[in-house]
């Protein structure tokens, strides 16, 4: 069935909608859970879904995936959050250790939170409350991908019954978000666009406050005297707008360019942070600079080379494991356009490294800016379990193909 997916303006606000949408799920879904990070979002959102169920006095679960590089303020937050609300939630506090992607550096793209061989160098101790044993989840391996954990829990959480995984995210802050709310291909709940159905049949993400705002965020919690993450305080004294702020871990793409706050905001962390992160002090330093350090806004050509020439330049200059990682995604996706009969071009007019215009300067600016799952050329992260036999397989095409 074809879904209209323009907009639809309603004559009730954000948070009347927000609500319906919870009220809804709480009568449709007989397991529910909250994706809960203590950032502004999900704080907000864990608040509207507790009051619907201390209404209904339901119980519900609570997933708070603990990067181990975290403010002490957000996990003070979490903490009063669950205390507030705890006779109604059951909580899975998580220190297992999960992969991530680290945009700061080419030594170690990929960093592990709460790893056990770098123990010595963790930023914290394990809370006494959290899970941290690796065979509490029949459903884990080392290192999972926070990617691959989510939905296999959601899964485990829901016992083959229809289960609801409330997600705090909202399209106003990017062009994907409102792609994974406006896709017409995806499965949904009875014709309900705000939800998507997860790989497992009974198990759907819920996003109830997609259409919201920062400044809705902010007015709900200051209206309603609800509890927040007071390092917001902190950001907007060092200077940041409401929609620059962000708390999650700090050295993805995105949220590298917010690494100088930490060292102002919470000094101590910051410390550790540098000992145990590789490349975060560079990121501090430099992810907010145009030009080539990070790939940043305009690129200019280095003299003598091609946008291609300087591809493999950037390749035969990085640790050898990382160069052969791109090499693998940039064959595939060379590969795709050339078996289309679509050639790709050095530098395309107008070029912005975006999505739709396959050039060689799009792939520098990926290396440059280390993303490591190349997002930029349309791929997403590769299960860690699949990770080496992926690469085995491509390397053999790659034999074929004759590509870079």
């Amino acid at each position: 069935m074809e879904r209209n997916l323009s907009k639809k303006f309603l004559d009730i606000n954000v948070l009347e909608a927000a609500q319906q949408r919870i009220a809804f799920t709480f009568d449709n879904f007989s397991r529910i859970c909250v994706s809960f990070s203590a950032g502004k979002d999900s704080t907000v959102m864990l608040h509207l879904v507790m009051e619907e169920a201390l209404k209904r006095n339901r119980k519900i679960g609570v997933l708070f995936i603990d990067w181990e590089v975290q403010y002490a303020m957000t996990i003070k937050c979490m903490r009063e959050c669950i205390a507030l609300y705890a006779e109604h939630i059951e909580l899975y506090w998580i220190c297992l250790p999960l992969a991530t992607v680290n945009a700061c550096s080419q030594f170690e793209p990929e960093w592990i939170c709460w790893d056990p061989v770098k123990k010595h160098l963790w930023v914290r101790d394990l809370p006494e409350e959290c899970i941290s044993d690796v065979k509490y989840f029949p459903f884990y391996y080392y290192p999972m991908t926070f990617e691959e954990f989510v939905p296999e829990f959601g899964k485990w959480y829901g016992q083959g019954e229809l289960t609801a995984c409330f997600i705090g995210i909202r399209t106003q802050e990017s062009l994907n978000r409102f792609r994974s709310i406006a896709n017409d291909r995806k499965g949904v709940f009875l014709e309900k666009q705000y939800t998507t159905q997860q790989d497992a049949e009974n198990v759907y993400n819920v996003y109830p406050i997609y259409d919201w705002k920062a400044t809705d965020i902010w007015t709900y919690t200051n209206k309603y005297k609800k509890i927040y993450n007071n390092i917001y305080d902190l950001m907007y004294y060092a200077g940041l707008t409401v929609n620059q702020m962000r708390i999650c871990e700090m050295y993805g793409p995105e949220q590298k360019h917010g690494l100088w706050l930490c060292h102002l905001m919470e000094p101590e962390l910051w410390s550790r942070v540098v000992a145990r992160v590789s490349g975060a002090n560079n990121g501090a330093l430099y992810a907010n600079e145009a030009g080539m350090i990070q790939g940043n806004s305009k690129l200019k050509l280095p003299d003598g080379h091609t946008w291609r020439s300087f591809v493999e330049m950037l390749l035969a200059t990085m640790p050898v494991k990382t160069a052969e990682h791109y090499k693998v995604k940039i064959a595939v996706w060379h590969h795709w356009y050339t078996a289309k009969g679509i050639a790709i071009e050095d530098c395309i007019e107008g070029d912005t490294a975006g999505k739709d215009m396959p050039s060689w300067r799009r792939v520098c600016k990926v290396i440059l800016t280390n993303d490591y799952w190349c997002k930029a050329l349309c791929f997403g992260p590769t299960k860690s379990s699949n990770y080496e036999r992926y690469v085995k397989l491509i390397n053999k095409r790659r034999a074929e193909w004759k590509e870079i």
